[in-house]
């Protein structure tokens, strides 16, 4: 009798009752697509997308502080130390990135033009509820290339609302799309833990509550909290003393939106931090 193709091999080293290997011993079945476990002798994985934490923003008296540090890294490379992670998408919303920021630049030319568009076709702006589902949908879109480790982006949200009465608004999301509005501040990126933190305390114990806190004081604060992060966390820039290089910084409000120069941020930190 011919023997079968798939017939019990006495050289076949595989493990014992492994149908699925036996079939790839003899060729019959592709190799096995992962194995968390690295056989001897297999390359290690050398590429890893490019990266960018950590971001902040909370509330303040003069309406939104939003907050970025510089640092992009991959893995445990500094690619770039002066990445912007604070972007404006019209005249009173922000959209700050933490995660991959090719696929996050995107996101924002594509919110940004939405945005247009509705403005010129529609004369009148968004709704703030509008442009928060805009952003969520593009994150769900995303989400493919997320369960693949290349395109993860967590961002935060922050913009001014004219009504139904005026205020300014925050929202933090997850790399799945859902959007959490928050009444005091947000933060997310590797450093995140440590910047809550601050955060916590300083809204909760400190001289005064954040959302009571002057533009100086407030500055001060996000100026600290990113370089405690910084302290634990490789892949967060805080305030590089020898490059002097700082967060990037801008504040939303009624007015529209308002980056402070580094000079600012400067002496604000070299007053109350250094």
């Amino acid at each position: 009798m011919e023997r079968s193709p798939v017939a019990f091999d006495q050289n076949f080293s595989g493990a014992a009752g492994d149908f699925a290997a036996l079939l790839r011993h003899k060729g019959l079945l592709a190799p096995a697509a992962a194995n968390p476990l690295p056989q001897a002798g297999t390359p290690e994985k050398t590429w890893q997308p490019t990266e960018a934490t950590t971001i902040l923003a909370f509330k303040f008296s003069g309406g939104v502080l939003v907050a970025g540090d510089r640092r992009a890294t991959a893995g445990n490379t500094v690619v770039y130390d002066r990445a912007d992670k604070v972007l404006e998408i019209d005249r009173h919303s922000i959209m700050a990135i933490a995660g991959v920021p090719a696929t996050a630049w995107e996101m924002a030319r594509v919110l940004e033009h939405s945005f247009q568009y509705f403005r010129r076709t529609q004369l009148q702006e968004m709704s703030v509820d509008g442009k928060v589902r805009a952003l969520s949908k593009l994150l769900r879109d995303n989400f493919g290339f997320v369960m693949q480790g290349v395109g993860v982006v967590v961002p935060i949200f922050a913009t001014y609302d004219s009504y139904p009465k005026p205020e300014t608004r925050l929202y933090f999301y997850d790399a799945m799309g859902a959007q959490f509005e928050v009444t005091d501040y947000a933060a997310t990126g590797s450093g995140s833990p440590a910047v809550r933190g601050i955060l916590y305390y300083e809204n909760n114990w400190g001289a005064k509550p954040l959302k009571e806190l002057g533009e100086d004081e407030s500055v001060s604060i996000a100026l600290r909290a990113l370089d405690t992060a910084a302290e634990s966390d490789t892949s967060t820039g805080g305030v590089d003393r020898g490059g002097k290089i700082y967060p990037l910084i801008k504040i939303v409000s009624r007015e529209g939106i308002t980056t402070l120069p580094e000079s600012k941020i400067a002496a604000v930190f070299k007053e109350t931090v250094a």
